[in-house]
């Protein structure tokens, strides 16, 4: 009766409950140790079918269980389900080292590469191999005795931190809260912020009625209202205050995570060493598409020299404005936003609130289908009801290529629910394709995003900035789901390398600049007419808008990210004054302690990694001008040279080594001009 134990084809989310966890784990660990045992003693000789494919099946047990679990915990997180999570990760940590650390399923996988079999398989089935044997190098599988006792004990402490980090922001998060009761207080808010604030109050003091237009109002550190506040809200007082609270998330009392990080940063250097390695740099960029620390660096101070003269033009030219319209001096933090959205209105003549009501939600997806289906050939049709999901607002889609056969599925949690759900955006998987003996299992995703649900009767309506963000997790997703590769290891976004895996994503931003693209889907809620064309022209244009000091913060976040991995035995506020000497226009506050908070690096999978978005990026931006070489104009020039794209970047997944995918699709290694071309950011000459 545990749904987490069901064979069913896709995890029954809404009968998932916190005490199904345990169970369920002890049962799961169970079966995939006595699986391993069966793999290390087979006393055949190993190959693909007695060692990969056994392999793949036992993971896919793993992956029925915890992936669901660890799911639910950051969009339905609730104080039983966050108990039983971290009771059963290290169990599931414990088996990750077993399987990584295994001498006798090491010894298997070296005597497939060097034995005769090697050569009858294919170039997906060889990668697979060969990354395994590089997991298991960086799982200690060299290590012994107390040093192999040592590093599993780190390997544990690492993964309970970084839920612990994760907990701590969130609680942080979700912690501040300040209603607001007078109407100067929201002056200048878009009316969508404004229905955003009320609507959050209302939910918090339950049996009041949201009234957008008197109040109260609730203030959260939700990504959409702190954004939407810091950029329209005109009480300069509200802005600092809560800037300086967005700031200093969990770096404070019980939630401090300072002491978290140095303990994180210590474990990670001594894995480093016990792995044989100088830094945990040098670990991280062993799975990555770049080579070095030093070619990330390189690339890192060619985009930070593009960009640095012009975001210090940016910011004389923000500043300008502020003191014409009453604010003398120097622009604060919680000023620069504020203004700067004020000069983007001055030059491109439109603002946030009147082009909302062109993107709802529904449109927006329209659109995009209707772009992936001239590019790529695939369609994508609404499939409610047919999955199980963890929230009534929850969509499920399916799709289809262009003979009708269905090979792919995604779930879409499209809004924000800050009592429960982690902020931000992102994609994961739900399962990955595999073809075996058991038949095909196409891939399925979750396309996770943090928008304004639906007023009323006012559909959900993005801002420009949550359009690009949706085209963006598409763009994960499909290379995810267009995968024509048969191996678990190495299909869609599996096997990766992380430095690339952007590529996808950031490639599908481009198309909201493309005129017949957004205007395609750019449809007001209401009336139905299109966005004026003269409007787009604005939008396109106002791309490049403060790019240099967009440039220079992500600079900024990789670069810190690499020093404290570099560094042996890093000073976190040193190094954060060093970055920010040769990055920041506007230096940050004494008090700021945004790495607190930064739970890509200390949390997540982008330690010692941070660079891959600018990395991706220019990857990105250059696979986009083949598109613009071709002809974005020319139907049939799109369609042929989306098929390419789609038969390389999205088709070949982690089966090929990224520079000569990129290569298999443009012809040659990536440059760094489209990038900077497409933010004004090229020096003419």
């Amino acid at each position: 009766m545990n749904p987490l134990l069901s064979d069913s084809a896709l995890p029954k989310y809404d009968e998932i409950r916190p005490e199904h966890v345990g169970e369920a784990v002890d049962k799961m660990v169970a079966a995939v140790e006595a699986g391993l045992a069966a793999i290390e003693t087979d006393p055949r000789p190993a190959s693909w079918e007695t060692v990969i494919e056994e392999l793949n099946t036992l993971e896919d047990w793993f992956t029925r269980v915890w992936s669901p679990v660890s799911h639910l915990n950051v969009v339905r997180n609730e104080p039983a389900l966050r108990d039983a999570y971290e009771a059963a990760q290290p169990k599931v940590v414990a088996l990750g080292l077993k399987i990584g650390q295994s001498a006798a399923l090491y010894s298997k996988l070296v005597s497939i590469r060097d034995g005769a079999e090697w050569r009858k398989l294919d170039a997906g089935q060889k990668r697979s191999v060969e990354q395994r044997i590089l997991s298991a190098k960086l799982s200690g599988i060299a290590l012994a005795g107390e040093k192999k006792e040592r590093f599993n004990k780190i390997a544990e402490e690492r993964s309970q931190l970084a839920t612990k980090f994760t907990n701590n922001v969130l609680d942080a998060t979700k912690e501040f809260k300040l209603a607001l009761a007078e109407k100067a207080d929201v002056e200048g808010l878009t009316e969508s912020a404004k229905e955003m604030l009320a609507h959050s109050y209302a939910r918090q003091n339950p049996p009041a009625k949201a009234d957008p237009a008197n109040g109260p109002w609730l203030l959260t550190l939700d990504a959409p209202v702190y954004t939407a506040f810091m950029q329209f809200a005109k009480s300069r007082a509200l802005r600092e205050k809560l800037y300086r609270a967005f700031v200093s998330r969990a770096s404070s009392g019980e939630k401090d995570n300072t002491p978290l990080m140095e303990r994180i940063l210590a474990l990670r250097q001594e894995t480093a060493g016990l792995l044989g390695y100088a830094n945990y740099a040098e670990v991280s960029l062993a799975t990555k598409m770049a080579k070095s620390a030093e070619e990330v660096g390189a690339l890192s101070e060619e985009l930070r020299l593009a960009a640095l003269e012009p975001a210090r033009a940016e910011l004389k030219e923000i500043t300008a404005l502020a003191n014409s319209q009453g604010q003398p001096g120097e622009l604060n933090h919680w000023d620069a936003g504020y203004w700067a959205k004020r000069l983007e209105e001055k030059k491109f003549g439109y603002t946030d609130y009147e082009l909302r009501p062109y993107f709802s939600l529904e449109k927006v997806l329209a659109g995009m289908f209707s772009l992936v289906r001239k590019i790529f050939g695939v369609t994508v049709r609404a499939a409610d009801g047919e999955a199980r999901t963890w929230n009534p607002d929850v969509r499920f889609f399916k799709l289809f290529d262009s003979s009708g056969k269905h090979i792919a599925s995604f779930f879409l949690d499209a809004y924000s629910r800050p009592e429960n759900k982690r902020g931000g955006a992102w994609m994961d998987t739900v399962v990955g394709r595999r073809v075996s003996a058991a038949g095909e299992r196409l891939p399925v995703a979750t396309l996770t995003c943090s928008f304004t649900p639906p007023v009323g009767e006012k559909p959900s309506l993005l801002s420009f900035d949550e359009t690009t963000t949706l085209f963006h997790e598409f763009g994960h997703g499909l290379q995810h789901m267009l995968t024509r590769i048969d191996y678990a290891d190495v299909s869609g976004i599996s096997g990766v390398e992380w430095d690339a895996v952007e590529l996808p994503s950031q490639f599908m931003e481009n198309w909201c600049y493309h005129k017949e693209t957004l205007l395609g889907l750019a449809k007001h809620y209401k009336t139905g007419g299109t966005l004026p064309a003269a409007t787009f022209e604005k939008v396109k244009a106002a791309r490049s808008f403060r790019a240099g000091m967009i440039m220079l913060r992500q600079l900024s976040l990789g670069l810190t990210d690499m020093a404290l991995h570099t560094v042996k035995d890093p000073d976190i506020k040193a190094i954060e004054k060093e970055v920010a000497l040769k990055t920041a226009v506007l230096p940050p506050l004494p008090e700021d302690r945004f790495l607190c908070a930064f739970t890509h690096i200390f949390a997540g999978g982008y330690a010692a990694g941070y660079y891959s978005y600018k990395w991706a990026e220019v990857l990105s931006a250059d696979a986009f001008e083949a598109f613009e070489e071709a002809g974005l104009d020319d139907p049939e020039a799109l369609a042929q040279t989306g098929a390419r794209f789609r038969d390389t970047v999205l088709a070949l997944g982690g089966s090929v080594h990224p520079s000569e995918v990129f290569k298999a699709f443009r012809g040659r290694s990536p440059n760094p001009k489209a990038l900077l071309r497409h933010h004004g950011l090229l020096r003419k000459g």
